[in-house]
């Protein structure tokens, strides 16, 4: 049974600032009545590069399916889902900052993944039209960093950040056999949070950075999870005094493409995994789900 909540109509944004992504550019997409709907929604939205991607992706699969961007300010979010559920041709959301935990919430399934995270980052529908979650931001920037051959397992992890994208990174480390995880976030209680909760897994040791300012310096891997990096003029998201050539510097920051904390450890000889890296592999998996598959 789909849900029945009205929603009150809303006027349309503004136009996307960076026009067509380059997959769309290059392809000629069918647009008709079969064609099966999917939203990624957040806010702000014009920053995200999902919907061209992923509906190349749809297509080159064979599959008459678009994704289009739905700017949604939060005390809208619920009302904005009972609506869209209506729509019987919605098959899935994507979901972006800033309502990872909020959808988690309003999905009838969640994965065990997204179970424990409280949060998620995909929904597809069930078999009743209810909405099933799940979350890969972190199995995706996991995977990311193994590409670049960065091996969590047996490492000391500095993570900033411990929202939805910072939860789930945390939560793929920990499970990929990091040694020690450290995590700081702006609140002390989202930071203390996600450390006891990831403590009950019992997989390496997981504590709570208490410094002023995190530093890179004596750890494998160092992470930033935070928008830090988006905006002209914004602080590292860690200090890379004393990090060497050893050390593995990762961004979830997607625009600009090389954000300043990944530029300076480059020029540092460090070897690093950037927003882009970490969405190619998740996008890879939300498209698998979508497409009804699941990923362990």
């Amino acid at each position: 049974m789909l849900h029945s909540r009205r929603i009150p109509g809303f006027g349309s944004g503004p136009p996307r600032p960076d026009g067509p992504s380059k997959e769309t550019e290059a392809m000629q997409i069918p647009l008709d009545g079969a064609t099966r709907v999917h939203y990624i929604v957040g806010d702000p939205i014009a920053q995200v590069k999902s919907p061209g991607g992923v509906t190349a992706d749809f297509h080159q699969a064979g599959l008459n399916a678009v994704v289009v961007p739905a700017h949604v300010v939060p005390t809208d979010l619920a009302a904005w889902a009972a609506g869209v559920s209506l729509a019987r041709n919605v098959d899935g959301i994507i979901v972006t900052v800033p309502h990872k935990f909020a959808f988690h919430a309003l999905c009838a399934t969640a994965s065990e993944r997204a179970t424990f995270l409280g949060a998620v980052n995909t929904l597809r529908r069930n078999a009743d039209g209810s909405w099933h979650g799940d979350m890969f931001d972190g199995l995706g920037y996991v995977r990311a960093m193994a590409l670049k051959g960065c091996d969590v397992a047996g490492r000391r992890v500095l993570l900033v950040g411990a929202g939805g994208a910072g939860s789930a990174i945390a939560h793929a480390v920990v499970m990929a056999g990091a040694a020690q995880l450290v995590i700081h976030d702006e609140s002390d209680s989202r930071r203390d949070t996600l450390v006891a909760r990831l403590a009950v897994l019992g997989r390496g040791e997981v504590l709570a950075s208490r410094t002023g300012r995190p530093a890179a310096a004596g750890f494998d891997i160092a992470l930033n999870a935070t928008p830090m990096g988006m905006q002209a003029g914004d602080p590292l998201p860690f200090s890379l005094e004393g990090a060497g050539a050893d050390t593995f510097v990762g961004c979830v920051v997607t625009q600009p493409s090389v954000p300043p904390v990944i530029a300076q450890a480059r020029a540092l000889g460090c070897e690093t995994s950037t927003g882009a890296d970490m969405f190619a592999q998740v996008r890879e998996l939300m498209v698998a789900f979508l497409r009804g598959q699941d990923t362990p």
